[in-house]
């Protein structure tokens, strides 16, 4: 998430009251006929709705667009270094990420010349420079600006008998939590395994690598040094990774959770299984759907907790589209960009949760939701904690520095190493990694 998301998510919030209402410039009809667009999207069913508008701009250009790969991002990643290492990037339109977009320096082009002026001063601004890498403009934010808020379930907290059997256990009331310590205690109380479950967390990849940073921050800790020498082997650290393992020990969240991504975390909290999720704007939609969510009519939502430092959880990102060097048809795909980043376009994500990019749909969902008590509680909750979100450290290595911790993470939640041990084999293999690359 490159370094400016702390930043990236206070601008946009201060651009609430800002639409400055500009949008993508008019297609010119069969501009770009005969031409085919090969695209690497991720995939998902909450960004479907999204891909349905490409007929549109099929309709209006000209042109086709082939799908050739839709995956998460972990797994285009994964293809993204092969394609690059094996010559094989003329395709024109890849899906993006603010954590992942720096470890591509060769692989996407400048957008700046191929998308119209007055298109990219609609975004909000902190974002664009933020997706600004080494003076190129490497992706288009789309309306997927994310940070975490925590979804409950409210029926939790209007029931007297647990209310009574919590304060006779933990001492204070039973109430939607501010903090992580409280989490952790109603997740243990609430569990009734294993048909209910008081949490949940993604347990492997960069997904589990990211909370714990988060953690580590509400601790009061630091993840890297100033050279970027892992500083996360420290009290803090162990403080922050013993959360994840004492739930686990007490089946307060579900046994597989350490195979778990966001998919199974959002379809999980739907099965109405889970007491509490923190999870990212983009399901909020899907998490009061009737027909789509048991949880729905029965989900509240509150600004992500904070750790004993009194810091608020809040490691945030966007989502991008970019253009690769290698296209044939640069004009097209960054026009093909530009439309799925447009205003529409994110007035359209929007609608199911997400947080856009473009003051202006920031001024439209504001009023969208302004008779909706449960998107307005929503809006609040996300607010709230972008307002002091931050980013990834700002090293092309994160990436690879996450594929070595997690599964150091994992040994400690899975009892196989003390949080300790897992913590400085994490570090030492970090270290041998960010000196190699002659980082330090």
């Amino acid at each position: 998430m490159n370094g400016r998301g702390a930043s990236s998510a206070l601008a946009l919030v201060a651009g609430l009251g800002a639409g400055l209402g500009l949008a993508s410039a008019a297609l010119a009809q069969g501009e770009f006929a005969g031409v085919t667009i090969e695209a690497k999207l991720i995939g998902g069913q909450q960004y479907e709705a999204l891909y349905a508008r490409i007929k549109d701009w099929e309709a209006e250009t000209g042109a086709k667009v082939n799908i050739i790969s839709q995956k998460n991002h972990f797994e285009l990643d994964k293809e993204y270094k092969a394609d690059i290492a094996a010559g094989t990037t003329s395709w024109c339109v890849g899906s993006n990420h603010s954590s992942f977009a720096s470890q591509y320096p060769s692989l996407f082009t400048d957008l700046t010349p191929l998308v119209p002026a007055e298109s990219i001063a609609g975004f909000v601004q902190a974002n664009i420079a933020a997706a600004t890498l080494d003076g190129k403009l490497v992706m288009l934010p789309r309306a997927q600006f994310d940070v975490s808020a925590l979804y409950y379930l409210k029926s939790n907290y209007t029931d007297p008998a647990k209310a009574e059997a919590f304060k006779a256990k933990y001492g204070y009331d039973l109430a939607v939590p501010e903090t992580w310590a409280q989490v952790k205690d109603q997740a243990e109380f609430l569990a009734a395994p294993p048909n209910f479950y008081g949490t949940q967390y993604a347990g492997k990849d960069e997904a589990i690598v990211g909370r714990f940073y988060e953690m580590v921050v509400a601790e009061g800790g630091t993840f890297f040094n100033d050279d970027f020498s892992p500083a996360f082997n420290s009290a803090e650290g162990q403080k922050a990774l013993q959360w994840f393992v004492d739930l686990y020990k007490a089946g307060a969240v579900p046994p597989g959770t350490t195979n778990y991504l966001w998919d199974d975390l959002g379809n999980g909290f739907a099965s109405g299984t889970i007491a509490l999720n923190l999870d990212w704007p983009g399901w909020s939609g899907f998490f009061n759907d009737p027909s789509a969510s048991k949880a729905a009519g029965n989900v509240g939502v509150a600004p992500a907790p904070k750790g004993s430092a009194g810091v608020r959880t809040g490691w945030s990102g966007f989502h991008g589209f970019s253009v690769t060097e290698n296209c044939a048809t640069k004009e097209a795909a960054a026009s093909l960009v530009d439309f799925l980043t447009n205003e529409d376009s994110q007035k359209l994500e929007s609608a199911a949760g997400p947080l856009p990019s473009r003051t202006a749909v920031w001024d439209y969902i504001v009023a969208e939701a302004a008779g909706d008590a449960y998107k307005s509680e929503v809006l609040a909750a996300f607010q709230e904690t972008a307002a002091t979100a931050f980013a990834v450290p700002p090293t092309p290595y994160w990436i690879e520095a996450t594929n070595l911790i997690y599964p150091e993470l994992q040994a400690a939640i899975l009892g196989d190493k003390t949080t300790e041990q897992a913590l400085n084999d994490a570090a030492a293999a970090v270290d041998e990694l960010m000196q190699e690359n002659g980082v330090y």
